[in-house]
């Protein structure tokens, strides 16, 4: 390819509404332009990444046992009133009705629809398990599209669903597609990391991420992790077991329960101060609302709530901090004193996070204003559960050795279903003895754009994008210094050709610009491998960069194409 011909346009500046380097970089190095908020044209170069991506994908998938098909982009709301999630799913489903009045969505997911496919085709236990899988375009209407590909509302995801008669084949299955995604990403040059995590819509049991790690803060979600062991998981899904500290308000002489006057002392730190005592002494109170209901959540001081944990425990679908007009509605008292006492647990639900667990002789809020209890203690035991946000330095709950935590871009997920689906839109198989059984199911997904935008997150510099040579557009850069020089060019054509004739994928850039801009936009797009062309050709030697390392070196234009034989074809 010629850059004189290539469908490119580079910037000098970054564009002002991108967040994510990975965003930043796309625009600015020609691979994507936004149409609208979270919706992005793939340009040539973007369409080449991702036509790698997805090959790696369709290879390992089909090496692994699984079929391809492609199902409908749009979808009728029967299916999702089937499985009961037209109503729940959210604003995120995008809703239309035809022009015969006829209610349909665009596929954020295909599980109902998958379902339905093999419902009726697949009907005896002889022809299962079976796994079938598409690559194609999602929409999730984000009520805040950010950082570029990462969280935008049109997306590229392949998306593989399992069928079986058992527990035991699903699990052989979920462990075939790890292996499978682990693959995958270290064919596309990324190292992930398997990280239990929470099933959210999609529903079931059990269901891991593949985390990039990265080094910005772009990535969605903190991963716990322990060094020790194996352990690992999303912040949305993680635990861990408590470092011990002080609980016991009878350490600071608050043995006794009463009422104390703290006037205008609202935030945990301000009381701790107030009554000289540390965080980890007060049950403080948060209230939520969840799906319109208040929940009101008891925490020790010193931690934070976990929202989609609090999602999952309470059973809702959305769920938000209450403002302050809501704590007086609910509880008659503003924020800052509020407390489970003389709540009616009939209209408030109240949750106990597991870190109140074992504490004495501590603090709460009386529920009147500027006013907090001190040397309270249980009357009985409550229900504990935890909707606690671990903290770095807390300990693995296998092997007691502190967490660390790092931050991860989701690429990947898989998820065990169970019947989640098969149930409710009554998909069954006969089985030995005759009688129908629900499928039991299983999902694997992976975001094709986010793959790509990730290892940009990764993998990049003050000057572009160091892209890992299996996913990058074109894998050799020739750059004649002097496209007027004709000795230059006569040898940089026949360095292209002879890349070309043995199947590299090669750039020969042939735009009459200066040196400078060609070697900028060469590092900006991240071509792995640059071969120059300039005046050391007088000298039978031309150079090669390795965009990885930046190390240079002087060789001959035989010795410059053997390297990138042996680089990219061995």
């Amino acid at each position: 390819m010629r850059m004189s011909k290539l469908f490119v346009q580079t910037l000098r500046e970054f564009p002002n509404d991108a967040e994510a380097i990975s965003h930043k970089l796309l625009v600015r190095a020609g691979y994507i332009k936004k149409l609208t908020s979270g919706i992005y044209s793939y340009l040539p170069l973007m369409q080449r990444v991702l036509a790698k991506i997805s090959q790696i994908i369709r290879e390992e998938m089909n090496s692994a046992g699984a079929q391809e098909l492609l199902m409908p982009f749009v979808q009728p709301s029967e299916v999702w009133q089937k499985s009961g999630r037209w109503e729940v799913y959210g604003k995120e489903l995008a809703r239309f009705s035809d022009r015969h009045g006829n209610q349909m969505c665009l596929a954020p997911t295909h599980e109902e629809v998958i379902t339905s496919v093999v419902s009726g085709t697949f009907t005896s236990y002889k022809q299962l398990p079976i796994n079938l899988y598409q690559i194609q375009t999602k929409f999730r209407d984000e009520i805040r599209p950010r950082f570029g590909l990462l969280r935008g509302r049109e997306f590229i995801m392949k998306d593989a669903y399992s069928f079986h008669t058992s527990q035991e084949s699903l699990d052989k299955e979920y462990q075939n597609m790890a292996a499978a995604y682990k693959r995958i990403f270290e064919r596309c040059g990324l190292e992930t990391k398997m990280v239990q995590s929470d099933s959210g819509a999609i529903g079931g049991n059990v269901s891991h991420e593949f985390m990039v790690l990265t080094s910005t803060q772009t990535g969605e979600n903190d991963v716990f992790y322990c060094e020790n062991c194996d352990y690992s998981a999303n912040s949305n899904h993680a635990v861990s077991n408590l470092l011990k500290v002080q609980t016991d308000g009878a350490k600071y002489g608050y043995d006794k329960e009463q009422k104390l006057d703290t006037p205008n002392v609202k935030t945990i730190d301000e009381l701790a101060k107030f009554l000289n005592i540390t965080p980890d002494c007060i049950l403080k109170s948060v209230l939520y609302i969840a799906d319109s209901k208040p929940v009101l959540v008891m925490i020790r001081g010193d931690k934070e709530v976990e929202e989609t944990k609090l999602l999952n425990a309470v059973n809702a679908i959305e769920i938000r901090p209450a403002t302050s007009d809501e704590a007086y509605e609910y509880l008659g008292c503003e924020v800052g004193y509020l407390s489970f006492l003389n709540v009616d647990k009939n209209k408030v639900k109240i949750i106990f996070d597991k870190s109140a667990q074992g504490m004495k002789n501590f603090v709460i809020g009386a529920n009147e204003p500027h006013k907090h209890i001190v040397g309270y203690n249980f009357a009985q035991t409550p229900d504990f559960v935890d909707v606690s946000l671990v903290k770095e330095g807390e300990l693995c709950p296998y092997c007691n050795k502190p967490l660390k935590v790092t931050r991860g871009i989701e690429v990947g997920n898989i998820f065990q279903l169970g019947t989640k689906y098969s149930k409710p839109m009554n998909a069954t198989y006969t089985d030995e003895n005759g009688e129908d059984k629900p499928f039991i199911m299983g999902c694997y997904g992976i975001g094709v754009t986010r793959t790509a935008a990730a290892a940009i997150e990764r993998y990049h510099d003050d000057f572009g994008i160091v892209w890992p040579k299996e996913i990058a557009p074109y894998h050799v850069d020739v750059v004649p210094v002097n496209t007027e020089d004709e000795e230059q060019m006569q040898v940089a054509l026949e360095i292209y050709n002879k890349l070309l004739n043995m199947g590299v994928e090669v750039v020969i850039d042939d735009r009459a610009d200066r040196a400078g801009v060609k070697f900028k936009d060469s590092e900006l797009i991240g071509f792995p491998y640059r071969i120059t062309v300039g005046k050391t050709i007088k000298e039978g030697l031309v150079e090669f960069k390795c965009r990885k390392t930046g190390n240079v070196e002087k060789l001959t234009m035989d010795e410059a194409v053997e390297k990138c034989k042996t680089l990219l074809l061995s």
